[in-house]
């Protein structure tokens, strides 16, 4: 079975403190730790000099066993949790998902 990598970019709001951001970031990784079927999660802040982020200035990767794993996550009741919190603070984001 291929693996599932979930790229997810972000644009916070203005005025979101870096308190908020950093704690944005402790609950994706609480995520990634509760939820079945992660195996892999890394993050982090935009650092490319080539000015083609569109406004994103964070992301996260997690990557799934498999696409029933992702199927799972998407509508886990911890995720629905953390994105009704999460979108308090997101203006905009972009969610790319592939299979390896």
């Amino acid at each position: 079975m291929s693996k599932v990598k979930h790229i997810v970019l972000l644009k916070f709001k203005d005025g979101t403190t870096d308190e908020q951001i950093g704690k944005f970031f402790e609950d994706v990784l609480d995520l990634s730790e509760t939820v079945p079927g992660i195996d892999d999660y890394v993050s982090g802040t935009n650092c490319s000099l080539e000015g083609n982020n569109q406004g994103m200035t964070h992301s996260f990767i997690m990557t799934f066993a498999d696409i029933a794993a992702r199927d799972a996550y998407i509508v886990h009741p911890e995720h629905e949790r953390f994105k009704a919190m999460a979108m308090t603070m997101v203006e905009n984001k972009l969610i790319f998902d592939f299979e390896v």
